[in-house]
């Protein structure tokens, strides 16, 4: 088991640091302008494989199994968590301070709601910034691998561009600043040793099978999309944590995964970037919207 999850978590109180960045808040236009693609919403293809390698750390991935959060649960309301998820994603890389502080308060009050229990096999809390940090070094990892597979290698330039970008996906709840690797070579190199180190834990990788082919959603759902939803999310997932989880890829299913991604390349890097970016502008509205009229964040 990876030795940050054998440790007995500390219980972190909410964060109250102030968000911090080197870059000032930018619109997905801009960002778009400086790296073209790399905020594009065909990245959801890529969600439940993201959500695996969250959930692949040890206290990451228990504690979604065990949350009393019903209205969160990936299972019962999979529409809901992944609106929340996405919408996090657009006020974090693109949301001014206040927005950034006001979504925090709001995610704060249901992980506030998810920590162990005596029958736990590991001890966790949703707060603990160490678990956050793996979290969102996904999801900056998740935007690359989805851009170099549809448009080719990011430059370095890009790259170390698009990191400044992508730091408030953890800054913005319980990351502190300097908890973030300084530089996008210090981010591989922690990027790297947290997975040589990481056994998912057997009744983790179980529960998050039912997710690879939609099982979790009923035979309407699993029997016409599931094995289009299998490959996707095989061909997302890290090598080593597909390993892990026991899925089966070959050649056969490599072919078949890339010609799917060309295809898919082929039509939305031809798009406008208002179709491009379409989901998370109407989430990142729709957030607005919410905070100005003093509504439920989610």
């Amino acid at each position: 088991m990876n030795s940050a999850a054998k440790k007995q978590v500390e219980d972190p109180k909410p964060s109250h640091q102030p968000i911090q960045t080197q870059w000032a808040p930018q619109s997905g236009k801009e960002i778009d302008a400086a790296i073209p693609g790399c905020i594009d919403s065909v990245g959801l293809l890529s969600g439940v494989a993201n959500t695996i390698m969250q959930l692949a750390y040890p206290g990451v991935g228990h504690g979604v199994m065990e949350s009393r959060v019903e209205s969160g649960s990936i299972l019962h309301h999979p529409i809901k968590r992944a609106r929340t998820t996405l919408t996090y994603l657009a006020v974090a890389m693109q949301g001014t301070t206040e927005e950034k502080l006001a979504y925090r308060r709001a995610i704060n009050v249901a992980h506030a709601q998810v920590t162990s229990t005596e029958a736990s096999p590991i001890k966790y809390r949703a707060l603990d910034p160490e678990l956050q940090l793996w979290v969102a070094a996904c999801l900056f990892w998740g935007h690359v691998d989805v851009y170099e597979k549809l448009r080719g290698p990011m430059s370095q330039a890009d790259l170390e561009r698009f990191y400044e970008y992508a730091k408030p996906l953890g800054t913005t709840l319980q990351v502190r600043p300097d908890m973030w690797p300084k530089d996008i070579n210090a981010f591989w190199v922690y990027w790297n040793e947290n997975l040589d180190r990481m056994e998912m834990p057997e009744d983790v990788r179980d529960w998050l099978l039912q997710l690879v082919d939609l099982s979790f959603a009923g035979p309407a759902v699993s029997i016409p999309f599931g094995r289009f939803a299998k490959l996707m999310t095989a061909g997302f997932l890290h090598p080593r944590i597909r390993t892990q989880m026991g899925l089966k890829w070959g050649d056969k299913e490599q072919r078949n995964f890339n010609r799917i991604i060309k295809l898919l390349g082929a039509v939305n890097n031809r798009m406008p970037r208002q179709l491009r970016q379409l989901p998370s502008s109407a989430l990142l509205w729709d957030f607005r919207r919410r905070l100005k009229n003093g509504l439920p964040l989610n």
